[in-house]
């Protein structure tokens, strides 16, 4: 079903009421200039697809009157749908109704249409009364088109009026696309108007087509991208689309006067009538020097530091790094989960003007103070994730990422801390990347060169677990109990799955010797929170345990009973430290199959499920972007009950091994246990289309792996 109606649409614009004038927007797409109104044939050569797309075109205008600004948008596809699965993708569209959205201070209100209209094969068309025949949902609202039927033409549009009232700047969030979609495309165009005031970064990739300028006023400016014949795109696993298919990004930003101009959060052009299509390294580093200098309160630190003494620069940077992620964050954890569970209000325990650091910014501009406090020389790092090319081509401030690099004997990269984060752990999206390295002399950003950063190995990243298996008397249900120890960024999904507050505040605490908000509440008022804090923290906790439950069951590809998490280390204090958590649980009715005297066991699962490729998803064009190289081995204890002996062992042993990466798994008898293990790891970052196949060699083996069997004999 047509549930993800124009997803690309959507988390543009969520929060506007519709529009009361449909007769006078329906003509802006269907009136008597829609030059698309007729046609109806497609290509010969797409005529096997599902759907294809006869026309898309998207619009966004940017207008000033007075202390208003007016961003209209809209989307328009005419859609002929060739088989029943495309009947089926259309036959529902599903999207947000809210009345209003709050930027800032403003409450910004506006309007929205919808428009749906079928055109059959013998040219009649019915255009859907939305307003009438949508229903509520949970989550908004949804509408069936009835009697949709194969060869029909699907005709929809969505556009939104969003006024607002601003008297500074205001940066809208930028649009990253592709031109290809699922289906194929014969026309194809972007437009957009903008005029005094509104600064534009547009520019596309990949060889997409440039934009160009069209007549318009003198004070506005008028662009468009037109493309034809655009061949439907596939988005295999393990694909960045804009890092290699055409594509276009584009950002406009609003400011009134060039006092406002220098407080953007945008590369912008020198004047509203260019569009900005580059942003050099020398642009990016006169960007940061103005928004970066030693900046903060260092009481806190320099109260840390004199109750501690390091052997050298390196292990005090990393020290206050961690006190500065308790003491700027993890602290006031408790306090914000107690202030959404309406438990209390908590903060005014924390004095007057607690130090809540959430921003790349603030948190440079307080470790440049630091650094400069104690002598310590340091460099600014602006990376881009790989997601979004290379560095050279960066045009969108968003798409930045800022680290510090500090100095000291062994360089020691730091990045804004969540409550995982570590010291000298990159965020994987930008590791091995090339970056600009802003020189900073006297504190002040002085030079701009470029970098490549440090990167991981499969090594780095990786998780070991340990599995002893036993079997029930009856031999009815498989016990399991794992311990997993995972490294580097292996480590971050898990931690972020698995920890709960209450497994790693205490430890903070305990270590920077800070009081809890129980601990910071007067007696009288104490008895209470804690009884209602407990009752909060216990419900919290069913949830952690149902959540573990759905985790291993989506994991393994079967249903677990009984199931109970230790957290042993919360591996939170250095990327080499691991996360170790110890599992209990129970397979009943599954892996174990009895044949007379005799059971096989499917102990290939044990490994976890891996991943069986599709034919269509063998011949692969693009190439393989893995997130980072990892590696996960098991060590799988079988304990063979009494009066029983294995057979089967030599499917288990296993050895594919290649420059992508590899598979390898060993089996053995050593008295009444089987002992297998088993390690695959993915070698690199990135692999050509050309590599597919290798990867396809040790992947392949390790499906195979989860089919095999043994068979329990009966002596």
């Amino acid at each position: 079903m047509r549930t993800r109606l124009l997803i690309m649409l959507l988390f543009l614009y969520s929060g506007f009421a519709f529009a009361q004038k449909k007769d006078k927007v329906q003509e802006l797409f269907w009136g008597p200039t829609d030059a698309y109104k007729s046609v109806t044939a497609i290509p010969d050569k797409w005529k096997g697809e599902s759907a294809v797309v006869i026309y898309k075109n998207e619009d966004y205008i940017f207008e000033k009157t007075g202390m208003t600004v007016t961003y209209t948008s809209s989307v328009r596809r005419r859609v002929k749908l060739l088989d029943q699965a495309a009947v089926k993708e259309f036959s529902e569209f599903s999207f947000k109704d809210q009345v209003e959205r709050r930027d800032n201070f403003w409450i910004r209100k506006g309007t929205k249409s919808i428009g749906i209209k079928v055109i059959k094969p013998n040219g009649s068309e019915t255009i859907i009364d939305v307003k009438e025949e949508a229903v509520k949902v949970e989550e908004g609202k949804k509408i069936a088109i009835p009697n949709l039927e194969i060869g029909d033409i699907i005709d929809y549009y969505f556009y939104a009026i969003e006024p607002f009232k601003t008297a500074s700047e205001y940066g809208w969030d930028p649009i990253e696309l592709t031109l290809g979609d699922e289906y194929p495309i014969m026309n194809f165009r972007v437009s957009f108007k903008s005029e005094n005031d509104f600064f534009v970064n547009f520019q596309t990739y990949n060889g997409a087509p440039e934009l160009k300028k069209v007549p318009g006023k003198d004070n506005e400016g008028r662009y468009e991208l037109v493309a034809t014949d655009i061949e439907k795109n596939d988005f295999p696993r393990w694909f960045l689309p804009l890092a290699e298919m055409p594509c276009y990004k584009f950002q406009v930003y609003f400011a009134r006067n060039g006092a406002f101009e220098k407080n953007a959060l945008a590369f912008l052009p020198k004047e509203e009538s260019i569009i900005k299509q580059t942003v050099s390294k020398e642009e990016v580093k006169d960007y940061y020097k103005k928004k970066l200098w030693p900046y903060g309160d260092m009481a806190d630190i320099e109260r840390f530091l004199k109750k501690n003494t390091f052997k050298n620069d390196e292990e005090k940077v990393i020290a206050v790094y961690y006190f500065m992620r308790h003491q700027y964050l993890t602290r006031y954890i408790e306090a914000f989960t107690t202030y959404k569970a309406n438990i209390i209000d908590p903060f005014s325990l924390y004095g007057a003007y607690p130090i809540l650091m959430d921003s790349e910014t603030e948190f440079i501009k307080h470790f440049m103070a630091f650094c400069k406090d104690n002598k310590i020389s340091y460099d600014i790092i602006v990376a881009t994730p790989r997601e979004n090319g290379p560095i050279a081509d960066l045009l969108l401030q968003a798409n930045t990422q800022l680290l510090i690099k500090v100095n000291t004997d062994n360089p020691v990269y730091l990045s804004l801390f969540g409550g995982f984060t570590t010291a000298n752990q990159l965020a994987y999206a930008i590791e091995g990347t090339n970056a600009y390295e802003l020189n900073v002399t006297k504190h002040e950003v002085s030079g701009v060169k470029e970098i490549k950063l440090p990167a991981t190995t499969h090594k780095d990243n990786r998780s070991k677990e340990v599995l002893n298996v036993t079997l029930s008397d009856d031999l009815a249900t498989v016990n399991i109990a794992r311990e997993s120890s995972l490294y580097g960024h292996n480590k971050e999904q898990e931690q972020a799955e698995k920890l709960y507050f209450f497994n790693y505040v205490d430890e903070d605490y305990a270590k920077y010797q800070t009081k809890s908000v129980a601990d910071l509440m007067s007696k009288k008022k104490k008895e209470q929170f804690v009884r209602e804090f407990d009752a909060l923290k216990n419900k919290l906790s069913d949830r952690q345990k149902e959540e573990q439950k759905e985790s291993l069951q989506g994991e393994f590809g079967f249903d677990v009973a009984d199931q109970k998490l230790e957290i042993v280390q919360t591996g939170r204090y250095a990327a080499d430290e691991p996360f170790v958590y110890k599992e209990e649980f129970a397979v009943k009715n599954n892996l174990i199959k009895k044949t007379g005297q005799n059971y096989v066991i499917e102990i290939g699962k044990l490994i976890s499920q891996q991943t069986n490729f599709e034919d269509k998803d063998r011949n692969r064009t693009k190439g393989v972007y893995m997130q980072y190289p990892r590696s996960y081995s098991e060590n799988i204890t079988f304990t063979i009950p009494a009066g029983y002996t294995v057979s089967g062992l030599d499917k288990l042993n296993k050895n594919v091994e290649n420059a992508t990466g590899g598979f390898i798994s060993t089996a053995k008898i050593e008295g009444d246990k089987l002992i297998i293990n088993t390690n695959k790891y993915y070698a690199n970052y990135y692999e050509p289309a050309t590599n597919w196949k290798n990867m396809l060699a040790f992947l392949d083996t390790a499906y195979q792996f989860t089919q095999e069997k043994i068979l329990l004999k009966k002596n």
